[in-house]
């Protein structure tokens, strides 16, 4: 492998940044619904991701015009000097209103927008292609294992300790001292000081391109245009992205909004809980990265992406089915498992079938999607009605919505 250094800076400069990114993540939604302000965190949200939809293709000809290194760095020192003065207002305070709370959030999504296309762009382009089936994985279990990390962060900072007992995995495990819990403004000072780390790494690394990029002209517009042009003459391709994306917005539509008050508001349980199903849902993502490829070597990529897809289906009409912490944990365990695999099934399929000059601007088309569709779940379940014990009708929705998504998944695996 030519850039196997520059892979590893690359995975290490990625999981610095996640665990503190991962643990702001959990405790933003947890700081709202304790607060009973899931409402405020909802419409938050809800223009956040329809901003996106603006966003999103400008990340992809971002993405595909500049060196990928560069885009990384200029980045994380926006991100991280945002974060760290938000922080910084917490401190001088000596605490933090909402709305500042909120924008953390805005920017650490916005970021997830231009992140991970990113991420796997630079992949993409210094990785052999023998080896993208191994590094998509290797993705996926390190991005995976910073959520554990993350997970377990969160759980002790958001609750801290009873008596020198915390909450972890879903059993009390004893410290031997008290933690107090930590103010949502001093998680962000480790979050934006992350960045800076991973500036630090990225800043270092040293690369050769293994693909053929060439300069492109012409307007924003123009340049994108060329991304959803590609995709008109291989549309099965559009298809299969398009499908292939649901569970992602599902995921990120329960883990970012409506897990939260599920574990409030129908199981009755604590942010510790919150927290620990989050860990579940990133083993299961950990388990996925080092078998999927395995689990399904006898099933085209399309096939075992419509199993997987079913199977979540199953997951979300379980969750509404029930009322039990057990069940909610190994539910996050196998969606993780699921969501990760359809990652890495589907991250393949693209590296594959892609060229490395358009995989930016062809991604924001089947984010674009993906993002209507999150604004769509959102806007609904920012009723009050979702944001009491009518929260369950929620996973009823998703489950239907995903069927669906599993029988269109069908019809174009035979075609592609």
């Amino acid at each position: 492998m030519k850039n196997r250094l520059a892979i590893i800076q690359l995975f290490i400069a990625n999981t610095i940044s996640g665990i503190a990114q991962g643990i702001s993540m959990i405790a933003i939604p947890w700081y709202f619904a304790k607060n009973e302000e899931m409402g405020k965190f909802g419409i938050l949200y809800w223009i956040a991701t329809l901003a996106s939809v603006f966003w999103v293709p400008i990340c992809g000809m971002l993405v595909d015009k500049y060196d990928r290194k560069k885009l990384f760095l200029v980045v994380n020192s926006i991100c991280g000097l945002l974060i760290l003065g938000t922080a910084g207002l917490g401190y001088w305070n000596g605490f933090l209103p909402w709305y500042w709370t909120g924008f953390v959030f805005v920017i650490t999504f916005f970021n997830y927008n231009l992140h991970f296309p990113a991420l796997y762009a630079f992949a993409q382009e210094i990785t052999e292609p023998q080896y993208y089936g191994r590094i998509t994985s290797l993705l996926e279990i390190v991005q995976q294992s910073t959520s554990i990390l993350a997970g377990a962060g969160a759980a002790l900072l958001l609750e801290g300790s009873k008596n020198g007992i915390i909450n972890l995995f879903g059993f009390s495990v004893q410290l031997g001292w008290d933690l107090e819990a930590w103010e949502i403004y001093e998680i962000f000072a480790i979050d934006g000081l992350t960045y800076i780390l991973s500036f630090l790494v990225i800043w270092f690394i040293q690369y050769s391109s293994l693909t053929d990029r060439k300069p492109e002209t012409g307007t924003i517009i123009e340049r994108i245009k060329i991304g959803i042009d590609w995709l008109k003459n291989h549309i099965n391709i559009l298809i299969f992205g398009i499908g292939s994306h649901s569970v992602f917005a599902i995921v990120m539509v329960i883990n970012f909004f409506v897990n939260a008050t599920y574990v409030q508001q129908h199981l009755g349980a604590s942010g510790a809980v919150f927290a620990t199903s989050e860990m579940f849902f990133a083993i299961g993502a950990v388990f996925s990265g080092i078998t999927i490829r395995r689990i399904f070597r006898s099933f085209s990529i399309p096939k075992s992406i419509v199993w997987m897809t079913f199977l979540v289906a199953v997951l979300m009409f379980l969750l509404f089915a029930t009322n039990s912490v057990s069940i909610f944990y190994g539910s996050l365990l196998l969606l993780g498992l699921c969501n990760a695999g359809i990652r890495i099934q589907r991250v393949t399929f693209i590296f594959k079938h892609i060229p490395n000059q358009v995989i930016g601007r062809t991604g924001s088309v089947f984010r674009i999607v993906n993002v209507l569709i999150r604004a769509f779940f959102i806007g609904i379940f920012s009723f009050a009605f979702f944001q009491f014990e009518g929260v369950i009708w929620g996973y009823l929705i998703m489950s239907v919505f995903l069927v669906l998504a599993t029988v269109v998944l069908i019809w174009n695996s035979s075609k592609i």
